[in-house]
């Protein structure tokens, strides 16, 4: 083969029950140059990723001892790891694509192995465009600082709490500060699959974000909204 790249293949963990499904997920996965780890319960989970270099991880929602959602919620106190779900429970979705559980994606049962495969690049590549290159770690304007590799965003030098989306859109909006994002912009940085939000549900995160932000702070309110264009930090 011509023309190496060396770059470290990203390692996947797999999470899932089923060891059919899990290994036709390995072995597509492998096929486009990926590392693959697998873990078919969910004790485990939190401890390897903390443990070991994990790039991204297919986490379905139905495992034993701890389920999908509980091991999302749990990785969001103190990882930005991508997350794909998959879910035989197409009732589920509504709340897997609720705001607390910070998964970036979600596919459901039965899949084609393509497809999955598809949504994983597609997310590698939006996160990587979302937290561009190592240097850029931590981001200040006036008073708010964040920390994009622990997810920490801190006001006044006291840290408060975000949601991964409320983390993404902040992030999106302190990277230009002054530029004026359209809700459509926001919305396709906060989740993949555009499809299922509307702008009401930027406005709603914007204002629990400016909430967050004005309890932290007394200084001059930084996010501002364009009416019937977008936002802004300034």
């Amino acid at each position: 083969m011509s023309g190496h790249v060396h770059q470290q293949p990203l390692t996947i963990l797999v999470v899932e029950d089923e060891p059919k499904i899990a290994q036709i997920l390995v072995d597509f996965l492998t096929l486009e140059g990926f590392n693959t780890l697998v873990q078919h319960d969910g004790r485990e989970v939190i401890e390897t990723v903390k443990s070991q270099q994990i790039d991204f991880m297919i986490l379905d929602l139905m495992l034993p001892y701890k389920d999908g959602l509980t091991i999302c919620r749990e990785l969001r106190q103190f990882s930005m790891l991508p997350v794909l779900m998959l879910t035989a429970r197409v009732d589920e979705i509504d709340r897997l694509m609720g705001l607390d559980i910070g998964a970036d994606d979600y596919v459901c049962k039965p899949f084609s192995a393509r497809e999955v495969v598809a949504r994983v690049k597609t997310i590698l590549r939006r996160v990587e465009n979302t937290y561009g290159s190592q240097s850029e770690q931590i981001i200040r304007y006036k008073y708010l600082q964040i920390n994009i590799e622990r997810f920490k965003c801190q006001v006044d030098q006291q840290e408060i709490e975000l949601t991964p989306v409320e983390f993404r859109l902040l992030h999106t909006l302190l990277k230009r500060p002054g530029v004026v994002h359209s809700r459509d912009s926001l919305m396709q940085v906060c989740y993949v699959d555009d499809r299922i939000v509307s702008s009401r549900t930027i406005d709603s995160h914007v204002k629990n974000l400016r909430h967050k932000l004005a309890q932290a702070s007394q200084q001059k309110e930084l996010l501002h909204s364009i009416y019937g264009v977008g936002y802004k930090v300034e």
